[in-house]
């Protein structure tokens, strides 16, 4: 993890920064523009992307006037742009991974918003940290499909890396600037999950679970993908993943417990047993103007926390019977390079599968665990981009294989 660099320099003073927002439709790419709205004379927003709403990501060229607009095809290029004539908005529309790519490394970009969903994010992330961004890390997978290779490209290209998860973004607040100095520090992390909605559910009726159940969650409001994995705890599973890398940490060195509240967004427990912890309301806009005004503290508009209405907060152990995907990530971690690109893979298609009505909710685990098995031993070298994305579609295919034998 690479602390991020003052957004006070002499360049930020004359001008606000160019922001690229690589998923601004989502749930993380709205309240991102919702923070840079309550700071007009700090932020610009200088490109948004796309990959399917396309109607959406038109209304948003019109309210911000972006430079650059990026969608995934030429069809939806050639939609938006006739929109955007009509609407007399003269942003530029491309399209395509590579336009994609190259938006998110324009000299002219300051700071990078990452929320694209799922592997797809991986190669704008890589071009991003190579040209030495402000990188505010919203998708998680880049970790988990390419850690090694993107810590590297952090490094390498002198990225200031900030993660925007909650859980990560807790822990970054609570370590100190010296990077150097977090082994010494820090006995293990804990990521508090707030387990879903179906925490207390019996697990014999999951095999009932519609979407719509899977997708209500409790505490946040996010997307539909993102939704089932916490419904299943993958999400907290690609995050212990995810924290390995930004943090360097062993995979006993990575805790998590339930904490049904949200509101300890996670905690740092250091080599004295003393423990930091970041607490907040449930609400992605505090992570987000810290990702983007990091040192310093800016308004976010998330409503603040009322010790007093609080009722109690409550932790427990994550129950791995319960919630088996959770261990799968550990054993992914534990296992040869490539196991965690396997793993997310899998549960993109088994998760895509069970939103599309395909297979049963408890199909997801075992979909994954069977696709890790078929492939074990066989993951081949991890070194570069084209490595990471032969393995991810390798995985793809077998999970959809899985996925045909399972279905409903």
């Amino acid at each position: 993890m690479v602390r991020g660099r003052a957004v006070t320099d002499n360049r930020a003073m004359e001008r606000p920064q160019r922001v690229c927002i690589l998923g601004a439709t989502g749930s993380v790419g709205m309240s991102t523009l919702d923070v840079i709205a309550r700071h007009p004379a700090r932020f610009e927003v200088f490109a948004l992307t796309a990959r399917q709403r396309v109607d959406e990501l038109a209304a948003l060229c019109v309210r911000w006037r972006p430079r650059f607009a990026a969608v995934d095809t030429a069809a939806q290029a050639r939609a938006l742009a006739a929109v955007l004539r009509e609407a007399g908005v003269a942003t530029e529309v491309v399209y395509g991974t590579v336009r994609l790519t190259e938006l998110a490394a324009h000299p002219e970009v300051d700071c990078v918003m990452a929320a694209i969903v799922g592997a797809a994010g991986l190669a704008p992330c890589l071009a991003a940290a190579r040209a030495g961004k402000r990188l505010l890390l919203a998708n998680k997978e880049a970790l988990v499909v390419g850690g090694a290779l993107f810590m590297r490209a952090v490094r390498d290209g002198g990225a200031a890396l900030l993660p925007i998860d909650s859980e990560h973004s807790a822990i970054f607040q609570c370590l100190p600037d010296d990077r150097n100095s977090w082994s010494r520090r820090i006995d293990h992390i804990v990521l508090t999950a707030s387990g879903g909605p179906f925490r207390e559910r019996d697990p014999t009726t999951l095999d009932a679970v519609t979407p719509d159940e899977a997708c209500a969650h409790p505490n946040w409001v996010m997307g539909r993908k993102i939704s089932v994995d916490s419904a299943t705890m993958m999400n907290k599973a690609l995050e212990v993943i995810e924290a390995r890398w930004l943090f360097a940490l062993a995979p006993e060195q990575i805790r998590v417990v339930i904490h049904p509240q949200s509101i300890v967004h996670s905690m740092v427990v250091c080599r004295d047993h003393s423990v930091l912890a970041q607490l907040g309301t449930p609400d992605m806009k505090v992570p987000i103007a810290c990702g983007l005004a990091w040192p310093e503290r800016i308004e976010s508009g998330a409503p603040p926390l009322d010790f007093s209405a609080l009722a109690g907060l409550t932790f427990a152990a994550a129950d791995l019977q319960r919630f088996p995907g959770l261990g799968l990530a550990y054993d992914c971690l534990r296992a040869e390079p490539g196991a965690t690109n396997v793993l997310n893979a899998a549960n993109e298609v088994a998760v895509a599968a069970f939103l599309d009505g395909t297979i049963a909710f408890p199909a997801i685990h075992a979909i994954n665990a069977c696709t890790l098995d078929e492939l074990a031993g066989s993951f081949g070298a991890q070194d570069t981009l084209d490595d990471l994305l032969a393995l991810d579609e390798r995985a793809r295919a077998v999970a959809r294989r899985q996925v045909k034998a399972r279905a409903t």
